[in-house]
C-alpha cells in the first residue's frame, strides 16, 4: 500500500470559529483585501470579519463584486484596483466563488507579469499572496482545497491548483450558512456529494480519501433534506458543513472526475447552479465508470442502496427540477469539449464523443 496526504490549511471549525481564533490572521500582515459577494453582509460573516480585522489593527478594503462563476473580467477589474497597493493577504469570504476568486487574485498580485489567462498554467508561477478562507455555504470545500475554478472570456470554466495555492487559514462556522435559501442549500449540498463520490471512484483515490468520502456521503444522505426544510436548525447545518469540508479534503487529494466537466457548460451557458448542474450527470457517469471498475463504483453506491436509490435521492431533493432549453447544437459543442476534458485522466470508463453526447441527451430528457 502506498499513498500520500497533503492538507496544509490550518482549519478552525464550529460555532464562533472566526471570532475565537481570528487573532491568527494578524500574523499574515497589516493590509488585506476582502473578496466577497453581496450576501456576506446578511449572514453576519462580514461583520465578524471586520471586527476581527479592526481589533487586530489590520487595514482592509472590501471588494464585493464577486458574483457566481468568477471570471477573467472580474479578475482584471480587481487587479487594476489593487495592483498598485502592497497587500499582505486576501480573505475569500462567501461561497466557492469568492474563495476561488481570492486564490486567483492572490496569484496575479504575487506575479504581476502574468496575464490573467496564465492562472490556468501553474508552471508559469510559484507563489501566491496568502489567502484566508471563510466559507458561508456548504458545498465547494474551497476552504481546504488548492483548486480555483475561473470562467474565461469565452464562457468556459477552467481551473488550477497546486501545492502553494491552498489557503493559509480557514474558518468554517455553520452559523453563516443558516440564511441560505432552500435551493442553494440543495445545490451546494449536491456539489459536496459529487466531490465525495467522485473522489471515492477516482483513479487517484486512496484509503484515507475513501474513509472521508464515506463519512461525507452518509452525512449528506442523512441530513441534506432536513437542512433544506429546516434552514435555521444549527445541527443540520453543522453536519452538512462538516460533510462539505470532508468532501473538500477528499478532492484536494483525488481531484474530481469527468462528472464535474459535464456540469460546467450547463452552469456557464444555461445559468444552472454548479452543484445542481454537476449532480444531474452523476448517475449517468457512474454507469459508464462501472463498465471499467464495477467494484469501486458498487462500493460507493451501497451507501445509498444502489444506483436507482441514488437517482431517487437526487430526484427527491430537486436536482432535476429545472427547465432549460438544450439544443442539439448545444449537446454537440458540449460533448466535443467534455470528451477532451483533463478530468478523464483520473476517470474510469470510456468517455468518447458518442458516449458523452448520449449522456447529455439522456440528462436533457430527464429535465423535460
Amino acid at each position: 500500500m502506498s499513498w500520500k496526504f497533503f492538507e496544509p490549511p490550518k482549519l478552525f471549525f464550529g460555532d464562533g470559529a472566526l471570532i475565537e481564533n481570528g487573532a491568527l490572521i494578524g500574523e499574515l500582515g497589516k493590509k488585506a483585501i476582502i473578496a466577497t459577494g453581496k450576501s456576506s453582509s446578511k449572514n453576519g460573516s462580514l461583520d465578524d470579519l471586520k471586527k476581527v480585522l479592526n481589533d487586530l489593527g489590520v487595514e482592509y478594503e472590501v471588494y464585493d463584486k464577486v458574483g457566481e462563476n468568477p471570471s477573467f473580467e472580474m479578475l482584471r477589474d480587481a487587479r487594476k484596483i489593487f495592483e498598485i497597493e502592497k497587500v499582505d493577504f486576501i480573505v475569500g469570504l462567501g461561497g466557492g466563488s469568492p474563495m476561488d476568486f481570492a486564490k486567483a487574485l492572490g496569484v496575479l498580485l504575487a506575479n504581476p507579469k502574468l496575464e490573467v489567462k496564465d492562472v490556468y498554467n501553474t508552471s508559469r508561477y510559484d507563489k501566491m499572496i496568502p489567502v484566508v478562507a471563510v466559507p458561508t455555504t456548504s458545498g465547494t470545500g474551497s476552504e481546504v482545497t488548492q483548486y480555483s475554478v475561473i470562467t474565461d472570456d469565452e464562457g468556459h470554466k477552467g481551473g488550477f491548483g497546486t501545492e502553494f495555492t491552498f489557503p493559509t487559514l480557514s474558518f468554517a462556522d455553520p452559523r453563516y450558512t443558516m440564511t441560505m435559501p432552500k435551493n442553494l442549500t440543495m445545490s451546494t449540498g449536491i456539489d459536496a456529494l459529487c466531490h465525495a463520490v467522485e473522489g471515492f471512484v477516482s483513479k487517484r483515490s486512496t484509503p484515507i480519501v475513501r474513509l472521508m468520502a464515506i463519512e461525507a456521503i452518509k452525512l449528506i444522505k442523512e441530513n441534506l433534506e432536513n437542512a433544506m426544510e429546516n434552514s435555521e436548525n444549527y445541527e443540520f447545518r453543522e453536519r452538512i458543513m462538516y460533510a462539505s469540508t470532508l468532501a473538500g479534503m477528499v478532492i484536494a487529494q483525488s481531484g474530481t472526475t469527468v462528472n464535474h466537466a459535464f456540469g460546467y457548460p450547463v452552469t456557464t451557458f444555461k445559468g444552472v447552479r454548479h452543484g445542481q448542474a454537476t449532480g444531474m450527470f452523476l448517475v449517468e457517469t457512474l454507469k459508464v465508470m462501472m463498465e471499467e471498475n464495477e467494484g469501486i463504483v458498487s462500493e460507493v453506491l451501497e451507501l445509498f442502496g444502489g444506483l436507482e436509490d441514488l437517482e431517487m435521492f437526487l430526484e427527491r431533493v430537486g436536482v432535476y427540477d429545472t427547465r432549460i432549453e438544450v439544443t442539439d447544437e448545444d449537446v454537440k459543442k458540449w460533448a466535443e469539449r467534455t470528451s477532451k476534458a483533463k478530468h478523464l485522466r483520473v476517470t474510469y470508463g470510456k468517455f468518447d464523443f458518442e458516449t458523452v453526447k448520449s449522456i447529455y441527451e439522456r440528462v436533457r430528457d430527464k429535465l423535460r
